[in-house]
């Protein structure tokens, strides 16, 4: 857990404060509300909720005792309300990242897992993405069935956990006042650095609170190593570099792979 001056700094300080939700035994229907909100804030990514959205019957569900919470949240993943939300227009590797900050409360640790969900969803379609979340061994030695799923990498207690995941979850959030939406982020934003199974640093004290969206810069300086011609006398390779916008660095990172390149760094400018 980051200290209480340092968690005020990176803007996570209001998540260090709060109170994990969960439904006990004999709970009271204004704590079911209580719990209601917390997961239209967590699954939704703080997105505003008109009031015309909110999915009555699922929680009137809840709160005849009908379901429970881990039912309610898939309620809302599986919703079309989601879909539309961050579903439709985002791509794929988008929508993985925000599956997991939203129902698992944590970043995508590796390739190996951003991989396993592009293959599910292709074979298996939209639903069997989202129950493979919920109805996890994670999901269930975390959150059961009666807690709230929360952002659980701003704390590295668990069994299981990698430190990687908090300074990946410190690029998925943007802040407690922001929404996963209002980012208009539609491309992966955690791409290169998964691939490339590196973590990115932790921003400057103070860069990250009260932001308002945006991206870890605007441009990047990607330098590889460019092979020798067939044709030259000396086999020997020379460093080239290339400047390249955010939204088209996971393309031409994929472009210099196949072209055999090895990348040797990507830095903003």
């Amino acid at each position: 857990m980051a200290g209480l001056q340092e968690a005020g700094r990176l803007g996570i300080r209001p998540f260090e404060e709060t109170d994990i939700v969960e439904l006990r035994p004999n709970w009271s229907e204004s704590e079911a509300q209580v719990a209601i909100r917390a997961a239209y804030r967590q699954v939704l990514g703080n997105e505003h909720l008109m009031k015309s959205e909110r999915l009555v019957s699922a929680e009137s569900l809840l709160v005849q005792r009908q379901i429970t919470v881990r039912e309610f949240v898939r309620t809302i993943a599986l919703s079309e309300l989601y879909r539309t939300k961050f579903f439709y227009n985002n791509f794929q590797t988008r929508v993985i990242e925000l599956n997991y900050k939203h129902l698992l409360g944590r970043a995508p640790y590796d390739e190996s897992e951003i991989a396993y969900h592009v293959d599910l969803y292709s074979s298996q379609g939209y639903e069997a993405e989202i129950n493979s979340y919920i109805d996890s061994w994670e999901y269930q030695q975390n959150f059961g069935d009666n807690i709230v799923p929360y952002y659980r990498d701003f704390e590295t207690r668990r069994p299981g956990q990698r430190t990687v995941g908090f300074s990946r979850m410190l690029q998925l959030y943007r802040g407690y006042a922001n929404s996963d939406r209002a980012q208009g982020q539609k491309q992966g934003r955690l791409t290169w650095e998964v691939a490339r199974n590196l973590a990115a640093p932790i921003p400057a004290a103070g860069s990250l609170a009260g932001t308002t969206g945006g991206d870890r810069g605007d441009l990047y300086r990607v330098r590889y190593l460019q092979a020798a011609s067939p044709n030259a006398t000396v086999v020997r390779q020379g460093a080239s570099e290339a400047v390249v916008p955010y939204d088209q660095l996971s393309s031409r990172l994929q472009q210099l792979n196949r072209a055999g390149r090895k990348v040797i760094s990507v830095a903003p400018v």
